[in-house]
């Protein structure tokens, strides 16, 4: 089996891939990293509510015959879940290690 392994410098050594730099994640203090945590919840909540309205509005707009009202009912979908969105697309494309969880 092939075995990494980190030297001091925060370097990950693979025999076969050579020296790969290691997140810049990991070294940041926790009382930052909490900090962006709590940030980012906000701008989640600010972010579906807003999505929400959007495509209530699409939604009423839909109701009197017009027809921006399903792209206002696709664009409040798409703010709404904007934060799930992105987090699946870096678990896809394997950076999960990059995700912050928010908090509230």
């Amino acid at each position: 089996m092939l075995t990494e392994s980190i030297s001091s410098s925060g370097v990950v050594l693979n025999p076969i891939l050579g020296a790969i730099p290691s997140f810049p994640l990991a070294q940041i203090p926790s009382s930052l990293k909490t900090s962006f945590q709590y940030g980012l919840g906000v701008i989640f909540m600010v972010g579906f509510l807003w999505g929400v309205i959007k495509i209530w509005n699409g939604a009423d707009k839909m109701s009197k015959g017009d027809a921006d009202g399903k792209m206002g009912i696709i664009s409040g979908i798409i703010i709404a879940g904007a934060g799930a969105i992105m987090g699946a697309l870096f678990f896809i494309f394997g950076m999960g290690d990059g995700v912050l969880t928010p908090q509230f």
